[in-house]
């Protein structure tokens, strides 16, 4: 038997093979000490806390603490001092497994003091005011730069081991023990093996696994060596006071990780270029403002002697009544502020921004790279996933290493099956927005119908505050919304099985995978109704005479006669998060332990930052895809980033348990995302200018068919636009199915919006020459705008490289000095075993000519 009494678990095991049932006996003292991040014996730190409540499924959690062991790990157990049902078993890693692990993980560690010299900074002579807009260096103090190299424990000599308890990081620590936990067995049935914490968690086995926080977040740990470094995030990062202070991003990616880093650095960067396209969307938008008063066509509608003389034609079937222009007066007016040639110079800067937000992105990130380590983060270099390993059976040689076994699994199939029910999938929410859009057609004329009906007594106060639009958008809301919430929640479930069933071979593969299903289902999700309202809704709808019905039977809808002013709005749902530590200290009055304090805290989401880039990246997708349309949209994303920024680190910091630290060379596959949806931004701009902005028909009218009246000088004008631009249309010609109920006395006409021949003419109802300018305007620029700003982007992309120079020469003089150490180190290696070979050999020479010289004296 053997008795591991270094545990507050005591087990006894009857055979070497793990096989034989353990008995325990749980004790539940600790040191007392409510921020220690050590075992009892205050010496052994702790890695990883694994927290159990049940003892149904004691044989595979024992087995896998038993295998945890056997691994090299190190256990201790104490019971809950608030809840007796819990335990919590802590995980300590010895210096010899620590350098095992770090060897296998590549982990770069400093090898000597970076003698390069950096570059002085260009706001170096602002220092006497910038310095306020920084954490404050007393409190974090900027560490100091190493040349690294990954670890290998034979050359532990080499290394910069200063202090052993500090040469690994607490990041690095609970990287090495979570990738242990996920891969130690937990059941053998023949030659199937079981293994990782992920399965026992979701299994119930064990409750939470999570590394420790260092401190609380408000108050200072006393503990000697604490580094309290989520103190110092909490007081100059994630506090509201310290909103206008620059992001720590060192300490961040050093308490969290690369991944979490690079997120933070992506955010603050972006919120950054957000202020550029700000400023101009901002002066856009009072441009528009200023000559709103001024606008010739804004003037004709308002102006009784024109806009209100002209009757417009109904815009549905008989319920819709005949109604004057000039009733749109202050909606023209607030189209101009949004409707001018401003929004067209916005628009083809914001094509330009988006490219240079890109390429400045990659030259941060190549600076980031550099500065974190991670510039030689290749997928060669990240071990397989545990599931990948478990079920891919097959072997193969490497192609990169050479070395056998290569496991290899029949992708392509799998691929296909999960590409295939991807697009099912986005099929689906397309033809449920199809049927919502049938839907709302169908009910206006339910409610119109019902609500005029004479022998409805009880209806009869609510007519004039329940309109059908009003019922028909209300009942088309409530079921878009449940419907679109019941797709998201099954989709994020299938999402994550199809990706599961690809089985990618290593973790970013298996989060790049998910990533773009998830987001191409939110794509359409989001911006399905924005293109629609763009490009489809009061684009083909006939004319009054012959109007456009959906299924033959559901007149298509018509936009507001002069308005197109689409603005996209979402609900952003914050998840209320409650923590329950604050009360536990009052209630119980007990010195309750870091680990279950951190086990108070919310866990994190298996999707990890997924949702956060998200609904960054769908802010994006709506400051670029549809700016022409709401030049404020930059100024309002900006000011949200402000707070998204703040919100987020208080939440991390302060409401969820420490994420396991992972290693992150870039924002994987939200990069492409974000590319394909610039690219796509140019051609949605042009075309809502060409096709929903009245910009082309107005600069049509005024160099084609507008000339200054007799007795003026000759010239161009925008009088006369109006009338231009509406048709005229007799009243009689409506069929009995559209005739509308009222009518106005006198009235044979009508006008509506199009450039088509009046009655009586020979062509009467057909386009005019007119209109066929206008659409050739439009083709015509479209193609010319998307030309020029995509050479545009063309050249800027070739010009700006991905890696700045100073990083590049940084790079190579790393290499070249890490080879140097590294070869340097192979000789007094090599020169070190040979020593006592030459010795012996020095040795035995010596003997030889000794007796050589003693045979000639002879």
């Amino acid at each position: 038997k053997k008795r591991l009494l270094d545990t507050r678990l005591i087990y006894e095991y009857q055979a070497a093979d793990l096989s034989s049932e353990p008995c325990f006996c749980p004790q539940t003292e600790f040191n007392d000490k409510e921020d220690s991040l050590f075992f009892n014996d205050g010496v052994r730190r702790i890695d990883f806390i694994l927290v159990y409540e049940d003892e149904d499924k004691k044989e595979r959690r024992e087995y896998f603490e038993a295998s945890l062991m056997k691994m090299g790990m190190e256990l201790e157990a104490t019971k809950s001092v608030i809840d007796e049902k819990l335990t919590f078993v802590k995980v300590h890693m010895p210096w010899d497994v620590l350098c095992t692990y770090a060897e296998v993980l590549h982990i770069k560690l400093p090898i000597q003091p970076n003698d390069l010299s950096s570059r002085p900074s260009p706001w170096r002579y602002l220092s006497c005011i910038t310095k306020y807009f920084y954490p404050n260096e007393d409190l974090i103090r900027k560490e100091a730069e190493f040349f690294t190299a990954p670890f290998e424990k034979d050359r532990l000599d080499f290394f910069h081991v200063r202090d052993r308890d500090a040469f690994f990081t607490e990041s690095m620590r609970s990287r090495m023990a979570y990738y242990i936990l996920s891969r130690a067995p937990y059941e053998i049935r023949g030659s199937i093996k079981k293994f990782g914490i992920t399965k026992l968690l979701d299994g119930g086995v064990y409750k939470a696994a999570y590394p420790l926080h260092d401190c609380r977040f408000n108050v200072k740990s006393k503990e000697e060596g604490c580094p309290n470094e989520r103190f110092l995030l909490y007081q100059e990062w994630a506090h509201p006071k310290s909103f206008y202070k620059m992001q720590p991003l060192d300490l961040i990616r050093k308490y969290y990780g690369e991944k979490i880093g690079i997120y933070f650095a992506w955010l603050g960067f972006y919120t950054i270029m957000l202020a550029l396209a700000a400023v101009v969307g901002l002066g856009c938008f009072i441009y528009g403002y200023k000559t709103q008063e001024t606008s010739t066509w804004s003037k004709e509608v308002c102006d009784p002697e024109i806009g209100g003389k002209i009757v417009m034609c109904p815009q549905c079937d008989r319920e819709c009544k005949y109604w004057r222009l000039n009733s749109t007066c202050e909606a023209s007016k607030k189209l101009c502020i949004f409707d001018n040639f401003g929004t067209l110079v916005f628009a083809v800067f914001m094509s330009i921004w988006v490219t240079l937000f890109l390429e400045f992105w990659k030259r941060y990130q190549a600076e980031l790279e550099y500065e974190w380590d991670t510039v030689a983060f290749l997928e060669q270099e990240e071990p397989p996933r545990p599931e990948y390993e478990a079920k891919c059976l097959y072997e193969r040689k490497n192609p990169v290493t050479g070395v056998m076994p290569y496991t290899a699994c029949g992708r392509c199939v799998r691929v296909s099956i999960g590409i295939g029910t991807v697009l099912f999938w986005i099929l689906l929410i397309v033809a449920s927005i199809v049927a919502i859009t049938v839907y709302r057609l169908a009910a206006f004329f339910a409610f119109s119908a019902r609500l005029r009906a004479q022998d409805l007594k009880e209806l009869e106060p609510l007519k004039e505050y329940v309109t059908p639009q009003m019922a028909t958008s209300v009942t088309a809301s409530l079921i878009s919304f449940v419907v679109i919430m019941i797709l998201n929640i099954l989709y994020e479930r299938v999402a994550i099985w199809i990706t599961d069933f690809e089985l990618p071979r290593t973790k970013t593969d298996y989060e790049n995978s998910l990533t773009l299903k998830m987001f191409l289902f939110q794509f359409v999700n989001y911006y399905s109704s924005c293109f629609y309202i763009a490009f489809a809704k009061g684009k083909a709808v006939g004319y009054p005479g012959d109007p456009v019905y959906l299924l033959g039977k559901y007149r298509n809808e018509e936009a507001n006669c002069l308005l197109n002013i689409k603005t996209s709005g979402r609900v952003r749902a914050k998840r209320l998060i409650a923590s329950h530590t604050s009360a536990l200290y009052v209630i119980l009055k007990k010195v309750i332990p870091r680990w279950e304090q951190d086990y108070q805290l919310q866990p994190v989401s298996k999707l990890g930052l997924f949702y956060e880039y998200l609904e960054m990246v769908i802010q994006f997708g709506f400051v670029t895809l549809f700016v022409a349309s709401f030049p404020l949209a930059p100024v309002l994303a900006l000011v949200n980033n402000l707070f998204e920024i703040r919100v987020d680190a208080w939440k991390i910091t302060t409401q969820f348990r420490r994420v396991v630290p992972e290693k992150a060379q870039d924002i994987g596959a939200w990069q492409p995302i974000l590319q394909g949806v610039a690219i796509l931004a140019v051609a949605t701009n042009a075309m809502i200018i060409a096709f929903t902005s009245d910009m082309i028909p107005r600069l049509v009218y005024y160099w084609s068919f507008s000339v200054y009246p007799y007795g003026k000088s000759s010239g161009h004008t925008m009088e006369g636009y109006i009338n231009s631009s509406l048709s005229v249309f007799n009243t009689d010609d409506f069929s009995n199915f559209s005739m509308p109920i009222g009518k106005v006395p006198n009235m044979t006409t009508c006008r509506y919006r199009d450039f088509r021949f009046p009655p009586g003419h020979d062509r009467q109802y057909e386009y005019t020459m007119q209109y066929w300018h206008v659409i050739a305007a439009k083709m015509a620029f479209i193609i010319v705008v998307e030309h020029i700003v995509y050479l545009t982007k063309f050249i800027l992309s070739y010009v700006i490289p991905d890696v700045p120079y100073a990083v590049k020469e940084q790079i190579k003089r790393e290499k070249y000095l890490t080879q140097v150490i590294l070869h340097e180190t192979n000789l007094k290696l090599v020169s070190k075993r040979l020593k006592p070979v030459i010795d012996d050999a020095l040795k035995v020479t010596d003997t030889s000519m000794a007796m050589d010289d003693l045979e000639l004296g002879f």
